[in-house]
């Protein structure tokens, strides 16, 4: 099984508890307004690396990592589950902390065939980070150009059978920061069983440089960052009361 992947990143401690073998996977469906990674958008030409070849460059590592473990960011990883999940099952086999940084949008569950991918990647999956982008359908479609229907099906998938998540959610001034929809965000964190942390993402434009680079147009450009007292609004809604666990 090989997998298309975008770049490494060693000694991560961002994405997931403790230090963190990171890898980006290539290739994304969704066209995020902010995204910083549109580098990561394009399919089939990241770098092609087998399974058991990833593996061994992060066992090399193993040592540094026995207090955190392995995360699969993007691009969008799960539109290559297959490869995801022969990586992470020879990662368990060695005792490592297995996580999936992931929007949830190839997640569907009218589909068998794609129900039961998903069934076996969790076997050896311990931490899903599920990426929230907006929790309106009609706004998250024109914040990405999909709904979030897949995305909030995908938390419920996770809470149901017992799966750890911590919940993302990027605060974008005038598009992701209203109160109303805040407020609608917590209440459904607040239905899941499963959720362990919550986590606000200020919006940046440290990407802008990648769309001129890649001589695309930066759809949010002149965009402020949120402030720090909008960023700590939205912390208090999101993680106060909230339903986890530590």
């Amino acid at each position: 099984m090989k997998g298309q992947i975008h770049s490494f990143e060693s000694f991560g401690t961002v994405d997931g508890p403790g230090v963190r073998f990171v890898l980006f996977m290539q290739g994304c469906p969704m066209r995020c307004k902010y995204c910083h990674n549109p580098d990561t958008w394009q399919f089939n030409c990241g770098t092609e690396y087998t399974a058991e070849e990833v593996a061994k460059k992060i066992l090399r590592q193993k040592s540094y990592l026995k207090n955190g473990g392995v995360t699969v960011s993007g691009g969008e990883p799960l539109a290559q589950i297959e490869f995801v999940t022969e990586l992470f099952k020879i990662l368990k086999e060695e005792g490592i902390h297995t996580a999936v940084d992931t929007s949830g949008v190839t997640f569907n569950p009218d589909s068998e065939t794609n129900l039961k991918k998903h069934e076996e990647l969790l076997k050896y999956t311990d931490l899903i980070l599920l990426d929230i982008k907006h929790i309106d359908e009609g706004c998250h479609k024109e914040l990405t150009g999909f709904t979030n229907e897949h995305t909030l099906k995908f938390a419920k998938f996770l809470s149901d059978n017992g799966k750890d998540m911590w919940i993302r959610h990027v605060l974008v001034t005038g598009i992701t920061d209203g109160e109303e929809s805040l407020l609608r965000l917590k209440a459904f964190i607040s239905s899941l069983k499963t959720v362990k942390k919550v986590e606000v993402l200020p919006y940046h434009s440290m990407g802008e440089t990648k769309y001129e680079k890649l001589g695309i147009d930066y759809p949010l450009k002149g965009l402020t960052p949120p402030t720090a007292q909008t960023v700590e609004k939205a912390r208090k809604i999101l993680e106060a009361n909230a339903n986890t666990n530590g």
